[in-house]
């Protein structure tokens, strides 16, 4: 699958800003990106710098007033895809060492609040049939309501809530999957479906051998997304991080398939 994807960034500082960004599409084995543009209005400092474990990259910039921001890429999906993820666990002792650190809790995914809730609610399930169990879960028993969380909202507030957006519906399926002994982290991406259409969140297991994207809104397919970037949580993967007060003045993403 081919994918269009534009983004539009217009934000105000009222002083200078050290700014993190990470909105460009990964240039991994999954996927191949064709084209890609970034422009960047006037700015001191420009420097790319590694994601987290290596997936796409972050870039540091330094503003002063107005920050514009357009970003465009073609991308064609080549993921091996397996909706129902019919998979086996991996049994912790045989986990490959850069999986274990998604076993651990995380800022806004403290899994070990999850223990009781996973072994109760799908003890009797294993592998993908308890993630997928646990995806239909999240979207039978939750509401998408933008505007229900903020910055400071954790995968317990959410689960006690029952609303939230796409990181809080990712952030619950990460604790039930690391609570289940399945390496679970966030993945940032650019999908189709998504309504409304913006930067998407989703979670990603480890399966099987691989990791795969599991998007417990069930907005978007697998097939569908292209990564941006993956990280313990939202934390890890915000698509601008400002070390100064920032002020929204425009945002747009689109995500269109060209075959």
């Amino acid at each position: 699958m081919k994918l269009s994807i534009t983004a539009h960034l217009d934000y105000q500082f009222e002083a200078q800003a050290d700014v993190l960004l990470q909105l460009e599409a990964a240039e991994i084995p999954e996927q191949v990106v064709e084209h890609s543009n970034l422009a960047i209005g006037e700015h001191a400092h420009f420097a790319r710098v590694p994601g987290q474990d290596m997936i796409g990259t972050r870039i540091w910039t330094s503003i002063s007033g107005r920050l514009t921001i357009d970003y465009s890429a073609v991308v064609m999906i080549n993921r091996i895809v397996d909706e129902g993820l019919d998979l086996a666990a991996v049994p912790l002792h045989m986990l490959p060492g850069e999986t274990v650190q998604y076993l651990m809790g995380s800022r806004y995914c403290p899994s070990d609040r999850f223990h009781d809730f996973v072994t109760d609610q799908f003890g009797a399930l294993s592998g993908g049939e308890r993630v997928i169990a646990m995806r239909d879960w999240i979207h039978e028993h939750f509401n998408y309501v933008p505007g229900a969380s903020n910055a400071d909202t954790t995968a317990v507030d959410t689960f006690v809530s029952r609303r939230g957006v796409c990181r809080d519906f990712a952030h619950v399926l990460i604790c039930l999957a690391r609570a289940s002994g399945i390496p679970a982290r966030i993945a940032s991406v650019y999908a189709l479906g998504v309504d409304p259409q913006d930067f998407h969140a989703v979670a990603e297991v480890f399966l099987g051998g691989e990791w795969h994207l599991v998007d417990a809104t069930r907005m978007a397919r697998e097939g569908a997304m292209a990564k941006i970037g993956i990280g313990r949580d939202a934390a890890d993967v915000a698509f601008m991080t400002a070390y100064e007060p920032a002020y929204l003045i425009a945002q747009e993403v689109t995500v269109t398939h060209l075959g």
